[in-house]
């Protein structure tokens, strides 16, 4: 267990180590911080053993495993203005300001980061009961501009992952520039009707003063214009491109964990309870240390409220054949992604017309 909480620190908070540094020296700071979060990765991935399953039921107290959560928040918050600010132009520690091409690696590294550690994080967040926790997973969110997530990941995706009602979930065939724009918008406007509908029930016709979208989007506006008035208005083109390569991230990640994978309704148009056969899963233990066992997707699927301590590869769960950053980035070219995903997803229709277990491809 001390073995996997080091691991569990070392792999998120190392890259946001060197991207400080990096804002303040340059040069090789950066580069080392973008070899951290790829080849690194990818190669410590390689050589350690892959994660064990966890066995029905398994359970970490929550309070163990909460401290990293916040550390990795207040990194991110910190991490974000000391790279905008570099961004920006202002000279570092150094006394010299970045050059261009280490503005674009320090956009590059930060915008892998804040879209592989901080998004999962901030997904760990907004699972947790307490409502502090919940409001800090938000506010990482909002800073990456990407509010809108909270609600349309708990009150959508989950529900109805599976099904043609869920924009995040990529049926066989659509390629990762096809989703990506449906899956945004059609995130925004469902987690935004499936919000109007709780609020009105609660609260009537006063429903609109309690949206969280007031939140999530004003959120947005005050991080641009705080941003502009401390660093300057032309640090704004730097913090959309860094939000949208965060954004980016967090949906390639959706997109690879349920590409192909469906609930059929049942006779009587219910949806069957979500099982292992409804994520993609990556047992690779470096890659799963750093985005806290997000990789582990089924796992969360079946129990949403366990602490990423808790989460293993469920028994029967369709396995990725490659770490899931790589995946992610195999997803780039889609010939490619199909010629290694699509045999997968028919095996599993094979079993699902052999077995009848629920999941099965478009």
């Amino acid at each position: 267990m001390p073995g996997q909480m080091i691991l569990h620190a070392a792999a998120p908070l190392l890259p946001a180590a060197l991207i400080a540094v990096g804002t303040q020296l340059g040069g090789p700071w950066i580069a080392a911080a973008l070899a951290a979060m790829t080849l690194g990765a990818a190669i410590l991935d390689r050589q350690l053993p892959a994660a064990p399953a966890a066995p029905p039921g398994a359970a970490v107290p929550s309070l163990r495993w909460t401290a990293l959560p916040v550390a990795i928040a207040i990194a991110h918050f910190a991490l974000l203005a000391l790279v905008l600010r570099a961004l920006a132009g202002h000279p570092g520690t150094g006394g010299a300001a970045l050059g261009g091409l280490e503005r674009a690696g320090l956009l590059l590294a930060m915008g892998l980061w804040a879209g592989q550690v901080a998004n999962a994080d901030a997904h760990e967040l907004i699972h947790r009961p307490a409502r502090g926790l919940h409001r800090l997973g938000a506010a990482i969110y909002v800073t990456l501009l990407f509010g809108h997530h909270c609600a349309a990941h708990m009150l959508v995706h989950h529900p109805l992952v599976g099904t043609p009602d869920d924009p995040a979930t990529a049926p066989r065939g659509m390629s990762l520039y096809r989703y990506l724009p449906r899956a945004w918008i059609g995130g925004f406007r469902a987690g935004a009707a499936a919000q109007t509908r709780r609020l009105r029930k609660r609260h009537g016709a006063a429903w609109w003063r309690h949206h969280p979208y007031l939140v999530y989007v004003g959120g947005a506006a005050g991080c641009l214009a705080a941003s502009g008035l401390a660093f300057g208005w032309h640090v704004l083109p730097w913090y959309l491109s860094l939000a949208g390569l965060a954004q980016s991230q967090l949906l390639m990640t959706d997109y690879v964990q349920h590409y192909g994978l469906v609930r059929p309704r049942g006779a009587d148009g219910r949806l069957p309870p979500v099982g292992a056969g409804h994520s993609w899963n990556a047992p690779h233990r470096y890659s799963a240390a750093m985005l806290l066992n997000a990789p582990h997707h089924s796992r969360h699927h079946q129990s949403p409220g366990l602490p990423y301590g808790a989460l293993g590869i469920a028994d029967g769960a369709p396995r990725l054949p490659a770490p899931l950053p790589m995946m992610a980035t195999l997803a780039l070219w889609p010939r490619g992604w199909r010629r290694l995903m699509d045999r997968r997803v028919a095996a599993i229709r094979n079993a699902a017309a052999t077995d009848g277990a629920t999941a099965s491809p478009r």
